[in-house]
């Protein structure tokens, strides 16, 4: 009964209808909702860091970047929307002319925007900054797993803005369920493979386009050159950001067999400096989201144990739901670590031959959303570039390149499809209409039947 209700007073038309009008092709409309939005985050950061503590028990700093992460976009948008928006002229072929032709950029329309827990207020509104710039309204579904985010995004977007602009409709995953069967223009998801598998199968029934913000193992290469203390601060760090749920997260690490022990001398020490000698009662480390994400990882890390596999950490606590970061050597990709996105602080450690053996794997798995290398000659990150495919590549560093507004954000393959962040959300969620225009003063007949123009003049215009 719950989820019928949750859509009951639901109107995709009023927020469609909207756009229809014409309203929202207006910079100026535009850019006040874009000023809206920033206000939300200004004026309730302290409400946004205690949600984000509630759901996931993120440290302040942490939780801040969810903040940043949107108004950085915020900004970059305000600052280009004028050069977005403009009206492209395109060159019109002489057989053709005096035409006008021009490509207008327009918007789709409504755009279902359905977030995740892992960072269940920055990507939930982040997306809405482009929609906003294409000049779309939006319905947003948070993640049921983070209720106190979810709870006050839905509190805050209906302070700041009308429902024929943005709703939010709460609820579990039936309601999302619900939700991608509504003919929106645009479904736009955040979240897993296997949900994100069943959206576009509820979206293609509409013919409705998707955009695929999803995952997967995503690797980093210690090669022979990586300052290995550098190094391992960056991996710990990455790894251990809100407790290794983050999508671009470094999944896993093959290693160089000659620098397996000093890196690994060099990960504990990283760990120790960031979280102490008993890391679950840091209040750096953030919690695993529920019960159900506690219990999978914890399975994992018993067999580990039971494998003699930990080389350090495997610390738990069950009622904090904390897991401390966990280093484990694998042998092969045949162990259950190595299977699927482990979405935790758990870092199993592969050694390799070379970065040949590594790209040669490579081919036979899974794109990933991101692939790290660490050291390395340029001739190994040319290597890198042009003979592996993932959503994107990072060297000697992790995650930090999901914070540049200018560089666009997306998986291929099984990571996903489509892509957002600055000028790439704004083409994304945008329609580009092509428009020509002919004066009525030139009309020739030779292009009426019946025909009397010949062939090989035809050829000749063609070139």
């Amino acid at each position: 009964m719950e989820r019928k209700l949750s859509l009951e007073n639901f109107k995709l038309n009023q927020l469609q209808d909207l756009v229809l009008s014409g309203e929202t092709r207006q910079e100026k409309w535009r850019r006040k909702q874009l000023n809206a939005l920033s206000n939300l985050l200004d004026n309730h950061q302290q409400e946004i860091l205690n949600a984000l503590n509630e759901d996931l028990k993120k440290p302040p700093t942490e939780a801040f970047f969810e903040i940043i992460a949107i108004k950085q976009e915020i900004q970059l948008a305000q600052k280009k929307l004028s050069n977005w928006m403009e009206t492209k002229r395109v060159n019109v072929p002489l057989s053709l002319k005096p035409a006008q032709a021009f490509v207008q950029p327009e918007p789709l329309g409504c755009i279902l925007i359905i977030g995740p827990w892992n960072y269940p207020f920055s990507l939930t509104l982040q997306p809405l900054v482009g929609a906003f710039a294409a000049g779309n309204t939006a319905v947003l579904k948070p993640s049921e797993h983070a209720p106190k985010v979810s709870s006050l995004i839905k509190k805050l977007i209906e302070k700041y803005f009308k429902p024929s602009i943005t709703q939010v409709i709460e609820g579990d995953g039936y309601v999302a369920a619900d939700l991608t069967t509504q003919k929106f223009d645009h479904v736009f998801f955040t979240g897993g493979e296997n949900i994100g598998k069943k959206v576009m199968e509820a979206a293609a029934k509409n013919l409705t386009p998707v955009t695929l913000e999803l995952g997967g193992k995503s690797p980093a290469i210690i090669l022979d050159g990586a300052n290995l203390e550098v190094t391992a601060k960056r991996i710990i760090w990455g790894k251990s950001l809100n407790a290794g749920q983050t999508c671009i997260a470094p999944d896993h690490l093959l290693v160089e067999q000659k620098l397996f022990n000093p890196l690994i001398a060099n990960l504990k020490t990283s760990i120790k400096e960031f979280y102490g000698n008993n890391p679950i009662t840091s209040r750096h480390l953030g919690s695993i989201i529920n019960q159900s994400q506690f219990d999978r990882l914890y399975n994992l890390l018993k067999q580990a144990r039971n494998n003699n596999q930990i080389i350090y950490g495997g610390e738990c606590s069950e009622s904090e739901r904390r897991i401390s970061p966990t280093l484990i050597k694998v042998e092969n990709r045949e162990d259950l670590l190595m299977k699927e996105e482990l979405f935790g602080p758990l870092l199993p450690i592969l050694c390799i031959k070379n970065l040949d053996e590594a790209i040669s794997d490579f081919k036979s798995l899974p794109k990933p959303l991101a692939l790290y290398l660490f050291g390395g000659k340029e001739r190994e990150q040319e290597k890198i570039v042009s003979m592996t495919s993932s959503g994107g590549v990072c060297f000697n560093d992790v995650v930090l390149q999901a914070g540049i507004p200018e560089l666009p954000f997306g998986g291929v393959g099984s990571s996903g499809m489509g892509m957002y962040h600055g000028k790439a959300g704004f083409d994304n969620l945008t329609h580009y209409k092509s428009i020509l225009k002919r004066p009525f003063w030139l009309d020739l007949n030779f292009r009426y039947p019946p025909y009397k123009l010949d062939i090989s003049l035809l050829k000749k215009l063609i070139g």
